[in-house]
């Protein structure tokens, strides 16, 4: 999902600054925490971090600080279903490559279906966070199962608990997951099979591409 992001995506594109910033929190956050055990190992991390413009030390900064922002409702337990459907997935699959297949998740109408929406907008996605944490090439959220599925297609199924607001709200769904070898070609440049041919790259690719070209 890292990589992805930050070498597959523009310069300025959100979603790679968006990593940045997650990986810039998350240094910050460690290397306080092991400060008071490891206190030189974390002053010479923090002087050495490129964006940091308080020279004072590790020390003369404060403890972790975390924002408020980081808290958002339903975010957790999207991730956690998330996973637990590629784990699904993966499973099923028997240790193949994840980038050679496409995923159709199927969930009924639900709180479970709403939180994957929140990951994934469009109903097809090869970019979206959603197929990230899914790991294959192309992620289909459904809320019916598909007439026609093709025979050599692995078709797995689960449950996932929600728990929301303390326990308040309170639910258990059912979901699908069908893996199906993808019929595109890799992309030269993101390794995916989104291509429609393996020597030109992809169409978020081209875009990126030329993106790069139009501001230099």
């Amino acid at each position: 999902l890292l990589s992805c992001r930050l070498y597959c995506e523009e310069a300025k594109d959100p979603k790679r600054r968006s990593c940045q910033t997650v990986l810039a929190e998350a240094l910050d956050i460690v290397v306080r925490s092991f400060a008071p055990i490891l206190p030189h190992l974390a002053e010479e991390v923090f002087q050495y971090i490129p964006y940091k413009k308080d020279s004072e030390g590790v020390f003369r900064t404060g403890w972790i600080n975390a924002s408020s922002a980081w808290k958002k409702p339903g975010i957790e337990e999207a991730i956690e279903g998330a996973c637990a459907m590629r784990d699904s997935f993966l499973g099923s699959i028997s240790g193949k490559n994840a980038l050679e297949y496409e995923v159709i998740i199927v969930i009924e109408p639900g709180l479970l279906f709403e939180l994957m929406e929140a990951l994934q907008a469009e109903e097809t996605s090869s970019v979206s966070q959603l197929n990230e944490i899914m790991m294959a090439s192309q992620t289909t959220l459904l809320s019916e199962f598909p007439k026609e599925t093709p025979s050599d297609a692995n078709i797995t199924k689960g449950t996932f608990l929600i728990n929301l607001e303390g326990g308040d709200i309170c639910e258990q769904s059912s979901y699908k997951v069908i893996a199906r070898p993808i019929a595109k070609a890799k992309c030269p440049r993101c390794r995916r099979y989104t291509a429609e041919s393996s020597s030109t790259p992809c169409p978020r690719c081209l875009q990126v591409l030329a993106a790069g070209k139009g501001s230099t």
